[in-house]
């Protein structure tokens, strides 16, 4: 198993992106007929079959990896000019993890299981949340 981590461009906060699940398909035309969200990217992973229906892509937003979500499966789409794209089909439930401080890059990465944030485990209140970015960026966590 691998899991995958993606800058979320434009989007500085969980509850942001909690705001775009439901609408986020339907900018690509990626309607699956289904409740998920859909992130569509542009390289499909060669790892594809180590990360469908068992791993996650984890959101970086703010300089931190703040949040997970399952990926379900990985789509192929061409657009109308012939390019190929990778349709991250993902559950709709976006599970807070620990802040994990994570520099901007291109594209998409792999992330090991063992280097991957543990998740908040309920404890997603307001203060808990900043407290551990705080510590994070004291660089205890």
């Amino acid at each position: 198993m691998i899991h995958m981590v993606k800058l979320c461009v434009g989007v500085a906060s969980v509850e942001e992106l909690e705001s775009y699940r439901d609408q986020r398909a339907h900018w690509w035309g990626a309607d699956y007929g289904e409740d998920v969200h859909v992130h569509r990217t542009r390289m499909m992973p060669k790892r594809r079959e180590e990360m469908e229906g068992v791993s996650s892509i984890y959101w970086v937003m703010s300089g931190a990896i703040l949040c997970r979500q399952r990926i379900l499966r990985l789509g192929s789409h061409t657009d109308a000019e012939g390019k190929d794209y990778c349709d991250i089909i993902m559950a709709p439930d976006i599970v807070r993890t620990l802040p994990y401080p994570k520099r901007p890059f291109q594209g998409w990465r792999y992330l090991r299981p063992e280097d991957a944030p543990p998740d908040m485990e309920g404890n997603d209140n307001e203060n808990s949340v900043e407290l551990a970015a705080e510590l994070a960026r004291m660089g205890l966590i």
